[in-house]
C-alpha cells in the first residue's frame, strides 16, 4: 500500500508557488534588460511599450482560454502543458534579433504564462478547506514577489558572466522544465490522489467551499457572465493589476529615469518585491484569522480588500520626493498593498463559485485585467517620453479605488445562483 504523505496539500500548494517564481523570473527577464536592450536597438520608451504590450495582449486573452481549458481537462494534464509551453519559449527568445522577434517570442511568451494564475486557483479551491485557502493563495501568489526579486540577481549574473543579454533568456527558460516531471508526481485531484490521508481526504472534500466534485462541468460563460460576482472580481482585478505591473515592468526605466544605475541600485529594485511577499501573506492571513474567529467568509475577504485598495495610493507620495529611500518606500507600501489585494481576489472565485468554473471565472479576471494592463503600459510610454514618470504615479494611485468600491458594491455575501 502506498504510503500518504502528510500535509499533502500545503506540498501541492508549494508546487504552485515554484510555478509561480519560475513564470516571473522567465517574464522579468526582459524588464530587468530592458536598460541594455533599448541601448543596443536605440529604442525610446513607446517602442519598448510595445513589447510589454505584445506579452500583455495574448496574457489578456490567454486567461480566459487556458481558464476554459483547464476546467475542461483538468490541472494534472494542463498546467504542465502550460509550462513546457512558455520555457521553450523563454529559452527561444535568445534567438532573437529585432523588435519584430521580440514581440512574436513575447506574445507567444504571455500565452503560455496565462495558464498560471487560473491554474492555481483552480487547483487551491479543489485542494483546500476555506479556512485555509487564504493561506493557500497567499503561498502561491507571493511567488510573483519571489520570482521579481531573483529575477535581477540571476539576470545579471547571466549578462555579466556572457556581456550579452541572450543567454540570460536562455538559461532562465530552462527552469520550467526542470519543474514539470516534479509537478505530475505530486499532483493528482484530491478524489483520485494515491499518496492523500483519508483524514486529509475528508476534510479537504466536506469543508472546502464547493463539495462537489472537481470533474463537473464547467457552467456557460453566458451563466458566469450574468452574475454581479463575476463582474465584481473581474472590476477589482482590472483596476489594480497594471498598478503591479507598471512596477515590475517599468521598474528599472523608472530607475534611470531618475538617475539611478539599475544594478547598482538592486536594493531598489528587491524592496518592493520583498515588500510584495509580506502582504501576500498579511492579506491572506489576516483573512483566514478571521474566518477562525466566526467571519462569515465574504466578510472577512471584504474587510481585508478595503484596507489593502485604500493602501495602494501611497504610491503617489513617489511623485512628490526627491529622496530615495522615500521613494523605494512608497512602491514598497503600494506593492504591499496590492499583494495583499491581490490574494483576497484570487481566493475569490473559489470562495463564490463551483469548482469546475473557478478557472473560467479567473481566466476572465485575468483577461480584463489584461487589457487594463494594456492600456495602461501604451499611456507609459506615451506620457513618459512626453513628460515624465509623476503623473503615472499619480494616476496608479488613484485607479484602485475603483477596484475596492467594486468589491463594496459587487460582491455580495451569498454564493451566485
Amino acid at each position: 500500500m502506498t504510503k500518504p504523505i502528510p500535509n499533502l496539500r500545503w506540498w501541492i500548494a508549494g508546487a504552485l508557488f515554484l510555478s509561480t517564481v519560475i513564470n516571473y523570473i522567465d517574464r522579468q527577464t526582459l524588464s530587468v534588460l530592458a536598460p541594455y536592450i533599448k541601448a543596443e536597438f536605440q529604442w525610446n520608451n513607446a517602442t519598448f511599450a510595445i513589447l510589454i504590450i505584445s506579452f500583455r495582449l495574448s496574457y489578456a486573452f490567454g486567461q480566459s482560454i487556458s481558464g476554459r481549458v483547464l476546467d475542461n481537462i483538468g490541472i494534472r494534464r494542463g498546467l504542465p502543458l502550460a509550462v513546457a509551453f512558455y520555457s521553450i519559449t523563454a529559452m527561444a527568445t535568445s534567438l532573437a534579433t529585432g523588435l519584430k522577434s521580440l514581440s512574436m517570442f513575447r506574445f507567444l511568451l504571455g500565452a503560455g504564462e496565462s495558464a498560471n494564475w487560473p491554474g492555481a486557483a483552480k487547483t487551491v479551491a479543489e485542494w483546500f478547506p476555506k479556512r485555509e485557502s487564504g493561506w493557500a493563495v497567499a503561498i502561491y501568489d507571493s511567488g510573483s514577489a519571489i520570482g521579481g526579486a531573483l529575477a535581477p540577481f540571476i539576470v545579471f549574473a547571466v549578462y555579466r558572466l556572457f556581456n550579452d543579454w541572450r543567454p540570460a533568456f536562455f538559461i532562465t527558460g530552462l527552469l520550467g522544465l526542470a519543474w514539470i516531471p516534479l509537478f505530475r508526481w505530486l499532483y493528482h485531484p484530491p478524489e483520485t490522489h494515491p499518496r492523500l490521508s483519508a483524514a486529509e481526504r475528508h476534510d479537504i472534500l466536506t469543508n472546502r467551499a464547493d463539495s462537489s466534485p472537481t470533474a463537473q462541468p464547467s457552467l456557460p460563460y453566458k451563466t458566469l457572465l450574468a452574475q454581479k460576482q463575476t463582474w465584481g472580481i473581474v472590476i477589482a482585478k482590472s483596476f489594480t493589476d497594471p498598478v503591479w505591473y507598471f512596477i515590475t515592468d517599468w521598474f528599472a526605466i523608472y530607475l534611470v529615469a531618475k538617475g539611478y544605475n539599475p544594478e547598482q541600485s538592486l536594493l531598489a529594485f528587491w524592496v518592493p518585491f520583498l515588500a510584495a511577499d509580506i502582504g501576500n501573506f498579511a492579506g491572506g492571513g489576516l483573512s483566514s484569522h478571521l474566518i477562525k474567529k466566526g467571519w462569515d467568509t465574504p466578510r472577512s475577504r471584504r474587510f481585508v480588500a478595503v484596507i489593502s485598495g485604500l493602501g495602494m495610493a501611497t504610491l503617489a507620495g513617489a511623485a512628490f520626493t526627491n529622496s530615495f529611500p522615500i521613494m523605494v518606500a512608497c512602491f514598497a507600501l503600494s506593492t504591499l498593498a496590492y499583494a495583499s489585494f491581490s490574494t483576497i481576489v484570487l481566493a475569490l472565485p473559489g470562495d463564490l463559485f463551483p469548482t469546475g468554473s473557478v478557472a473560467s471565472v479567473s481566466g476572465l479576471s485575468g483577461t480584463g485585467a489584461g487589457l487594463g494592463t494594456i492600456a495602461a503600459t501604451y499611456l507609459t510610454g506615451i506620457v513618459s517620453d512626453a513628460y515624465s514618470f509623476e503623473p503615472i504615479l499619480i494616476t496608479a494611485a488613484c485607479i484602485p479605488l475603483i477596484a475596492t468600491l467594486a468589491v463594496v458594491t459587487l460582491l455580495k455575501p451569498h454564493p451566485p445562483t
